[in-house]
């Protein structure tokens, strides 16, 4: 497969998952704004900490209001991850290899993509209008990861798209994770009120976790749920579910055996990644700190892209 069929297909998985995860990110928040008790004030700029969006925010927007974070990270095309550009890139990755998806995959990309363009955001919306509207840009996501298994045959593509499906996945899980560090409670002795817990809970909704995690633990605790979310190899959201799978796509593109040890730079460090989460425990991460840990893992996804660019899709010199 040429490197750039191959970057396309892999860009344009990430393109979509990051803006399903973005709605995920104000819908949830959008809810639990409406659940606090109203001596506790909304708080929009935790998600654009998270995101690692709030330097570019401050230099357009005066105040982390409600709307103005709805229309940064939905709307505004002078910010690379918003909803809106993102399904933009998506859509242009996926024009320029029309004849490796299928026909259905394209159809189906085209008509969300113009279903988020074209939805005004100026207009004046009410809480049902919004959350329907976040609504709809998950179920169009997970829409067409559908049409994708149904069209695609197993193929390099195929792998290269869960590849970046799951990368951008594990990261934006943990994002979602870190929003609970930079939500500030009213007072210290709010930790572990209901205040609290609904924060916490909150964090598993933005992942659709919360039903899972009731089946497997009792209480809802934020050892449990950091557990859950990071530890959990079986939940399709959970950090290292989505890396395992990662991992093992990588090496389904490369042609080597897993069990017989790395072959290029990339594999080894997703393998090792990999290999760290498996014998990490829950005590282990809060040892270290939530947030430590989280924005290291943060750190080292982003060093894996890089060397998936250079062994995959970086283009090199000829040597004559």
């Amino acid at each position: 497969m040429l490197s750039r069929v191959a970057n396309s297909v892999y860009w344009m998985h990430r393109y979509i998952e990051r803006a399903e995860n973005y709605a995920r990110f104000m819908s949830v928040n959008f809810n639990l704004a409406l659940d606090l008790p109203p001596n506790v004030d909304q708080q929009w700029e935790p998600l654009l900490i998270a995101t690692a969006d709030h330097d570019l925010f401050v230099k357009y927007y005066k105040e982390p209001t409600r709307e103005n974070v709805i229309q940064f990270m939905t709307f505004d095309k002078r910010n690379p991850n918003s909803i809106v550009t993102c399904l933009s890139y998506a859509r242009e990755n996926a024009r320029t290899i029309r004849e490796i998806i299928s026909k259905e995959m394209w159809e189906h990309l085209n008509q969300f993509y113009l279903m988020v363009r074209d939805t005004s955001p100026n207009q004046q919306w009410g809480e049902i209008q919004t959350q329907h509207f976040f609504t709809e840009i998950r179920n169009s996501t997970q829409l067409f990861y559908g049409i994708i298994d149904a069209t695609i045959t197993r193929n390099e593509a195929w792998h290269f798209g869960r590849l970046g499906r799951f990368l951008e996945r594990a990261d934006k899980t943990s994002r979602f994770l870190d929003v609970k560090y930079f939500t500030l409670l009213p007072e210290i002795e709010a930790v572990g009120s209901t205040i609290d817990l609904m924060i916490w809970s909150a964090v598993l909704k933005s992942v659709s976790a919360y039903n899972m995690h009731r089946q497997q633990y009792r209480a809802l605790t934020p050892s449990s749920i950091v557990e859950f979310l990071i530890l959990d190899k079986m939940f399709p959201r959970a950090v290292a579910h989505c890396i395992r799978q990662a991992e093992l796509s990588l090496y389904e593109i490369s042609g080597n055996n897993i069990t017989n040890g790395f072959g290029n730079i990339a594999e080894r460090s997703l393998s090792k990644l990999r290999t760290e989460i498996e014998f990490t425990e829950t005590a282990d991460i809060f040892k270290a700190g939530l947030h430590q840990y989280l924005d290291d893992f943060q750190t080292r996804t982003n060093k894996i892209g890089s060397t998936i660019f250079e062994t995959y899709f970086d283009l090199k010199p000829i040597e004559v």
